[in-house]
């Protein structure tokens, strides 16, 4: 009984003195955007356009593909090929999340933005077989393609992990 306590108080200090402090923004992520898609798919019919200001609507798609529609009419195989990337990418993060030190929280942080939005995707994918889609930004006609709250999450992580790496002591002491 002793060591089981003492296994899980050292996996807990383990994860307060890693980036895996910040999963709970992962699940956070996860979390809205499964709520998010939820309402659109039980309150919009597919391809249902609902203006919210002049330059941005709700919409009701589905992406077969990956980011911009990429490979959508491929057949099918692509559900499981992008499944496949994700999980392994999302595998990765979560280890890089346990060997980032807390203090690099910025770092952290974009990881588990990434991860969530991954995860987002993927449980669509292998649910729906398609990732919901829903925020519609235009200009004039042009209209940016649509995307979802975990697609957002890995946009805004992945510019975090470039400012992080541009920006953090420890690039500058690597020179």
């Amino acid at each position: 009984m002793s060591l089981v306590i003492m296994h899980s108080d050292i996996t807990a200090e383990k994860n307060t003195t890693s980036g895996l402090r910040w999963i709970w923004l992962s699940v956070l992520v996860f979390a809205v955007d499964q709520i998010t898609k939820l309402a659109i798919a039980k309150t919009f019919d597919l391809y249902e356009s609902v203006a919210i200001t002049p330059f941005f609507n709700l919409v009701s798609v589905r992406n077969y593909g990956a980011a911009f529609s990429f490979l959508s009419d491929a057949g099918g195989w692509q559900r499981w090929f992008f499944t496949a990337i994700a999980l392994l990418v999302s595998g990765l993060l979560l280890w890089w999340m346990k060997q980032t030190p807390a203090k690099q929280k910025w770092q952290a942080i974009a990881y588990a933005l990434v991860l969530g939005g991954a995860l987002g995707n993927v449980f669509d994918r292998v649910v729906f077989g398609y990732v919901i889609d829903f925020l519609d930004f235009y200009v004039g006609s042009y209209h940016w393609p649509s995307f979802n709250v975990a697609d957002s999450a890995i946009c805004v992580g992945a510019v975090l992990l470039v400012l992080d790496s541009i920006f953090s002591p420890q690039s500058k002491d690597a020179k």
